[in-house]
């Protein structure tokens, strides 16, 4: 895992990257939280949806609503960015829709558009 400290608008955020899935269940989601927070100074999170278990966009598992409301408690924002479109669940559609209406957690097409949503 990489952690890239991002600053804007004097707001640092850290960009997570690497090779393989880094959140693929809720200790793994707190472990890059927690890495974010003492290797960059931040609590802000911007990661590719690529690097996240897709269990997390069938919001039947319960995944992405755990992970979430741990981030929630440990004061954790997280943006993720990624192409949407083959998703054709309802239900995670309007999850997205009200995320992005909120303050904590982004779901947004580009890097440039989660590192915005999280220093503005």
């Amino acid at each position: 895992m990489n952690l890239e400290k991002i600053i804007k608008n004097n707001i640092t955020v850290a960009e997570v990257s690497g090779e393989e899935l880094l959140i693929t269940d809720v200790q793994s989601a707190l472990d890059i939280l927690m890495s974010a927070k003492y290797d960059a100074g931040t609590k802000n999170i911007v990661i590719d949806k690529k690097h996240i278990v897709e269990d997390f966009f069938i919001l039947s598992t319960g995944l992405a609503g755990e992970i979430l409301q741990k981030y929630i408690n440990y004061e954790g924002r997280i943006a993720i960015y990624g192409d949407y479109s083959h998703y054709t669940s309802k239900p995670l559609k309007d999850f997205i829709y009200e995320s992005n209406k909120g303050k904590d957690v982004f779901f947004v097409s580009t890097k440039e558009e989660a590192v915005d949503m999280l220093t503005r």
